[in-house]
This record gives C-alpha cells, sequence and structure tokens, in this order.
C-alpha cells in the first residue's frame, strides 16, 4: 500500500441507465480512511455507485477521482472455471518464474518478472489460509470450486494485490457460515479505505460508519449498525412528532380560517343592514364599504397564506418520516391442506453425491429449512427437485404445483418488461389484473414497465417472486434458493411479509438464519452427505459447518 492519505471523492456527477431512467444527480460523496457500510433501498444505486468508482461505469457528467490504488469485488463474481487459483491469484507469472529460477533458469527476464517478490507464494497460501481455502492450494482449476469458495479465492486476490481502497459489493452471498466469519476476520483486519455494500446485519456491525443512500444523498451516521438503528430511531420518532404539530398547526389556520370568514360575514350582513335603513349619510356609508372590502380581502389574504404555509410544514414533515412500503397480497389458491403430500424423495443421490436415504415426505403447508455448508448440494438438490437436473438414482416426485426460484433470478426474460414477465406465467389473466397484482409487489404505474435488465438486485428478486406466486396454476410448493442474497434489509422485510400471505408449503436453503426464524420455519433440514433433521439452534452454533 502507498502511504499517501488515500480517499474517493464524487463531485457532481450525475448518471442515467441507457433507457433515460436516472440515478444520480449532482451527486457529491467523499469517503475517507476506515470501513464504511453503504445502505439505502434496493434501487437507490448503491451498486451503481460502486460500479462508477471501480471504473466499470462512465459519469454522464461530474468527476470521480480515488487516490491510491483500487480493488472491487462485484455482486455477481464470475470466474473462468478453466482459470487456475494462482491465474486467479494474479500471480502465475510470478511463481513460474521463480520456479524456472529454482530450476536453474537463472534469466534476466525471470528475474525481472519475480522482483522483490521471492515470498509469493508464501503470502499467497497464508492470504488462502485466512480465508479458509488453504486446503484448494494454488494449481487447482476455479471449475472445481463452489460458488462461494469463488467469492472468497476473488477476495484472497485482491487481499494479496494490498489495494489502498477497496470496494466490497455483497461480498457474503452464497458464503456459508464459516465461510462468513472468515470474511468478517478480513474485514475487520482491514487498515485502508473500504466501502462495503451489504445486507448482513452481522457484517455491518463491524464497519466504523453508516453511508446511507437514500433519494440520490448520502446522510452519514458514525458507528455500526446497531449505532445507525438507534440515531434512525431517534431521527423517526423526532419526524413524526413534527408531523403531529404540523398537523395541529394545519388544523388550527384551517378554524382561524374559517372564523375569519364567519367574521366577515357577520360584517358584510351588518353593512347591508345599515345601507338599507340608510342611518348614515351614503358618502360615508361607501367609504365604509369599501374599507370592510379591503380589510377583509387582506384578513383573507393572510390566512390563506398561513394555511398554506402549515400546509407546506406538514408536508415537508411527512417527507422526513420513511415509508418504506410493504408488500401485501393475498395467495388463496397456494393454500394446502394439513396432510396432504406434497413432495416425495425416495433412495435420492444426487449428481453431485450427495443422498437421501429410504423415504422423505413433505405434507401441508410445512415450511422447511434446508442448510449446509458451502458444497454440500442444497443447490442441486432444489434443481432436481424442480426436474432441472436428473437425480443419479432414486426419485424426486413433486405432487403438487411446484415453482423455483434460483439464486440467479433466471426466470425473468431480461428485455421484457416486468408486466411483460409476469404475463407470460399467467397467460390467461388480463393486462389490468396483472397490473392491480404487481402494485401489491410495489410495481405500481411506470415501474411495472422497466424492463427487467434494467432492475436492481432487490427490484430484480420481487419481480421474479411476482412472477411466481401470480403464476398459474398457483404454486402449492415454493422453493427458494438463498433468497434474501441481493436484498437490502427493507426488502428482507418485505420478502418476510409476502411469506406470509403464502399458504403453500416451502422450501428454502439458506445461509440467513435470522431470515430463516422470521418466516416459521416448521422443520430444519442439514444436508451434508445425506439429508439429517437439525435444529436452529445447532445451525447457529455452526456445529455442522466447522
Amino acid at each position: 500500500m502507498s502511504h499517501a492519505p488515500t480517499h474517493v471523492t464524487c463531485s457532481a456527477v450525475s448518471f442515467d441507465w441507457p433507457d433515460g431512467t436516472p440515478v444520480f444527480d449532482g451527486f457529491h460523496w467523499a469517503v475517507g480512511p476506515g470501513r464504511t457500510g453503504l445502505i439505502g433501498l434496493n434501487g437507490c444505486g448503491k451498486s451503481t455507485l460502486l460500479k462508477l468508482v471501480a471504473g466499470e461505469l462512465s459519469p454522464g457528467e461530474g468527476q470521480i477521482s480515488v487516490a491510491g490504488t483500487l480493488g472491487y469485488l462485484p455482486q455477481n463474481v464470475t470466474l473462468d472455471t478453466g482459470a487456475r487459483v494462482d491465474e486467479v491469484l494474479g500471480i502465475r507469472t510470478t511463481r513460474a518464474a521463480l520456479h524456472a529460477i529454482e530450476a536453474g533458469e537463472a534469466t534476466e527476464a525471470n528475474f525481472a518478472a519475480v522482483g522483490d517478490d521471492w515470498d509469493v507464494e508464501e503470502r499467497a497460501l497464508a492470504t488462502l489460509d485466512q480465508l479458509g481455502l488453504a486446503r484448494i492450494g494454488l494449481d487447482r482449476t476455479v471449475g472445481e470450486l463452489s460458488g462461494g469458495e469463488c467469492v472468497l479465492l476473488r477476495l484472497a486476490a485482491l487481499l494479496l494485490a494490498r489495494p489502498d481502497v477497496l470496494l466490497l459489493d455483497e461480498p457474503t452471498n452464497n458464503l456459508d457460515l464459516r465461510a462468513r466469519h472468515r470474511l468478517y476476520a478480513a474485514v475487520e483486519s482491514w487498515n485502508g479505505v473500504m466501502v462495503l455494500v451489504s445486507h448482513d446485519r452481522e457484517l455491518l456491525e463491524r464497519v466504523d460508519q453508516i453511508a446511507d443512500l437514500r433519494d440520490g444523498e448520502v446522510r452519514w451516521y458514525g458507528g455500526n449498525f446497531t449505532d445507525y438503528e438507534a440515531m434512525l430511531a431517534a431521527e423517526q420518532e423526532a419526524a413524526e412528532r413534527m408531523v403531529r404539530v404540523a398537523e395541529g398547526d394545519v388544523e388550527r389556520q384551517k378554524r382561524e380560517l374559517a372564523e375569519a370568514h364567519l367574521k366577515l360575514a357577520r360584517r358584510k350582513r351588518y353593512g347591508q343592514k345599515m345601507f338599507e335603513n340608510k342611518r348614515e349619510p351614503k358618502i360615508v356609508m361607501g367609504a365604509r364599504k369599501r374599507a370592510a372590502q379591503e380589510s377583509a380581502g387582506k384578513h383573507r389574504i393572510m390566512h390563506t397564506e398561513k394555511l398554506a404555509e402549515a400546509r407546506e410544514r406538514l408536508d415537508q414533515a411527512v417527507e422526513a418520516v420513511r415509508d418504506d412500503a410493504e408488500i401485501r397480497i393475498e395467495l388463496p389458491a397456494t393454500q394446502v391442506h394439513p396432510g396432504r403430500r406434497v413432495l416425495t424423495l425416495t433412495d435420492l443421490h444426487l449428481a453431485h453425491g450427495a443422498r437421501v436415504e429410504g423415504e422423505w415426505e413433505v405434507r401441508g403447508p410445512e415450511r422447511i429449512a434446508l442448510v449446509g455448508g458451502n458444497g454440500s448440494g442444497k443447490t442441486t438438490l432444489l434443481r432436481t427437485i424442480a426436474g432441472l437436473l436428473p437425480p443419479a438414482s432414486g426419485e424426486a416426485v413433486t405432487h403438487v404445483p411446484t415453482r423455483f426460484l434460483p439464486q440467479r433470478l433466471d426466470v425473468l426474460d431480461d428485455g421484457r418488461t416486468v408486466a411483460e414477465n409476469v404475463a407470460r406465467f399467467a397467460p390467461h389473466a388480463s393486462n389490468n389484473v396483472i397490473r392491480a397484482r404487481l402494485a401489491h409487489f410495489l410495481f405500481r404505474g411506470a415501474r411495472a414497465d422497466r424492463a427487467a435488465g434494467t432492475l436492481s438486485g432487490g427490484e430484480r428478486f420481487r419481480a421474479a417472486l411476482a412472477a411466481l406466486l401470480l403464476a398459474e396454476p398457483a404454486p402449492q410448493l415454493l422453493m427458494l434458493d438463498e433468497p434474501t442474497n441481493n436484498l437490502d434489509l427493507a426488502s428482507a422485510r418485505q420478502l418476510t411479509g409476502a411469506l406470509e400471505s403464502y399458504e403453500g408449503a416451502l422450501l428454502v436453503a439458506s445461509h440467513d438464519v435470522p431470515f430463516l426464524e422470521s418466516i416459521g420455519i416448521t422443520r430444519w433440514l442439514l444436508l451434508d452427505g445425506t439429508l439429517r433433521p437439525t435444529t436452529a439452534q445447532e445451525v447457529r452454533e455452526s456445529r455442522w459447518d466447522g
């Protein structure tokens, strides 16, 4: 690392998507040393901001500067399956030259390739060990690794490069509990500038400050996520108090305006009566009438302006109160009666080695958590049940309409709009019905006309969930693979709310124990070579996960 002060600065940055959707307009942001947790609702631009800083996207206007070297871990890590571990770590050339020198090829080119990096292998192995990857070595290929191991390998490459600025986008996605704890330790030991986007509360407890991105602006909160929540709760309590005060002010101004109208009406009636009785000279009554009209006009204008000002203060107060909308749906067609057979697995051996001995059943609206370490076969089991992979032997039989939502959310056609994607799953539903249903999933009006390819991770998940839950026939067995990946904390709550309305059987593979507990899991199953019962307590303590 360099010893110069490191920072990231965004000055008057504007960025729009190709379809014209604005993301940032005159955006300003500066980040210095320390660990910064970047949070915000899905679709607010967190991942886009990291891509802009990393240079993967270019701003339409403004400038972005990074002092020092930069490393970036994207949300979806894709590595060449044929690449070797040392190649991903960026040390293959140096390592090859080092081995050549040790074998007697002491050429100038080999010495130049090694430079001062004589301990490159030791440092690489130490970095792999730090992340729990010591067993994979430097000569294996990426195709032999699990998805979680690929994420850790990409992080190992960044740690080995020792950049001054490190950007991490949802780094705990696809990581089992043991791997997550390895990553937590790496984050805690980081000394440079780190910006991490995450929905993982445990990870956010390890940051030095929270940057809350909302409506194109960042608000800063010192401390970790618990500190942020406490400060935000105090802010919201004050904002709600201001709403009550502003509402009272509006009502008071309404009463005063009504009273002013009443007084003016009485004066008008009195003046008319005086005029009819001719108790004063005509010129005096005319002057009095003009003065009264002028005074009445001023009085009315004053109270009308006060009411408008009070309403403006109320609008401002209401804007300060957060309204993170929740999904509200009714899904009676998904109902499964208790005791009804939903799924049967018989002597099932999966393509990648795991197995289910004997006969195993799901009956009624059970809610089952499928847990296990990375590479244990959870995704393979779900894909086998969904009919996307053939078993090595045995069979998996579903007895009710079934839908599967994979990690990659590839049930959506990126070139179609949200509404068009849902229509593919419910071809007999009218456009009006589809849009009414989508509104419950927070895709209202023009939002339903956005192309799936332009959606954020959380929006894409919501659209995919809508497509499956609104499908015909309604799914009575819903299988979800790591559903909270890419979801911010508000979206995870929205998902929990949506699943509360679901009346069918659930089979959920996840490492997110708090989420699993929030959706009312009735049975916990561990896949670790074989399928066996476990408990939430055992999962939390990671006894099955090393």
